[in-house]
């Protein structure tokens, strides 16, 4: 006896979760979970005792192929590469919607923490989510994986360790992010890079996505100085288009602003802090990645 729609469609924000934390791509994700729907329509239901399980373990297969496709594309991306954000509705969709300031990994959807995993292998990476997002026991990521159990219990342990060292050690809460991206846009806007960088720490990061389609840093930006150079650098190359349209919003569970000027494409700018500094910057420019948000927040 096959499946049928009904039977899948309750798996879909969970199947969703697992695809985006693995790939930070939303359409890539969706591509995912709808493989999984098709295998999940032409197996035999008798043979599945556990579908949460079969679904979940069939979806990260799934992802984890598509992420080392995608790891050789990355390889050759231009510039920083940063993961497709993600509005509220999203997240709800994800059935992801927990409070912002929880830093687990089970409910922490950050462009820090996406950022953080890229640098596991795809293998490190599927074994630390489902083991702290979804639960997945050692011997049920062996399963998954097609690994042993004790090298799974490996994948996860090494992984949860280059996430501690390499994930921002301070958060900020929600007001201080609104508090400093208001600020921010401020001091941008008036094209201050002496005010501007008072709000970063010394040792700030910046990292901005335009994946050679528009103006962005090839490389990291590191250090407040260099960092308001270029911030005031793009905003002097797009005052001669006007006023932009902008909105302060959520991003990846994180305040974000969205920047949208006319006939250019939109900039979204999330960030991290610490004792009222900016610690560490995103910005995503390529319009890929931005346009969906654009539309759905009428900035266009």
């Amino acid at each position: 006896m096959t499946l049928s729609a009904d039977s899948f469609e309750p798996h879909r924000p969970r199947l969703l979760s697992i695809a985006y934390r693995m790939l930070g791509e939303w359409a890539g994700a969706e591509d995912v979970v709808q493989e999984a729907w098709l295998r999940w329509s032409r197996a035999d239901a008798a043979e599945i005792r556990d579908p949460a399980a079969w679904l979940s373990t069939v979806t990260m297969r799934l992802a984890l192929d598509a992420l080392r496709a995608a790891k050789a594309r990355r390889e050759t991306y231009v510039g920083p590469w940063l993961p497709e954000p993600l509005l509220p509705d999203d997240i709800r969709l994800l059935g992801a919607d927990a409070a912002a300031d929880r830093v687990e990994l089970a409910s922490d959807l950050s462009l820090a923490l996406m950022h953080v995993l890229e640098r596991l292998s795809p293998e490190e990476r599927a074994a630390l989510i489902l083991h702290d997002a979804f639960d997945f026991n050692h011997r049920e990521i062996a399963g998954a994986l097609d690994k042993s159990e004790t090298a799974a219990r490996k994948l996860v342990s090494r992984a949860r360790e280059r996430v501690k060292a390499d994930r921002p050690r301070f958060h900020a809460t929600t007001q201080q992010r609104e508090d400093l991206l208001l600020r921010f846009a401020t001091a941008s806007a008036g094209m201050d890079a002496a005010e501007l960088a008072k709000l970063f720490a010394p040792d700030a990061i910046a990292y901005t996505d335009g994946g050679g389609r528009v103006r962005a840093a090839l490389n990291p930006i590191r250090g407040a100085d260099k960092i308001a150079r270029f911030v005031i650098g793009l905003a002097r190359k797009f005052s001669a288009l006007g006023p932009p349209k902008w909105r302060l919003s959520e991003i990846n569970q994180r305040a974000a602003i969205v920047l949208a000027y006319e006939g250019e494409p939109a900039s979204v700018l999330t960030l991290d802090g610490e004792g009222g500094l900016v610690t560490a910057l995103y910005v995503l420019r390529n319009p890929d990645k931005v346009s969906r948000v654009v539309r759905a927040l009428a900035l266009n």
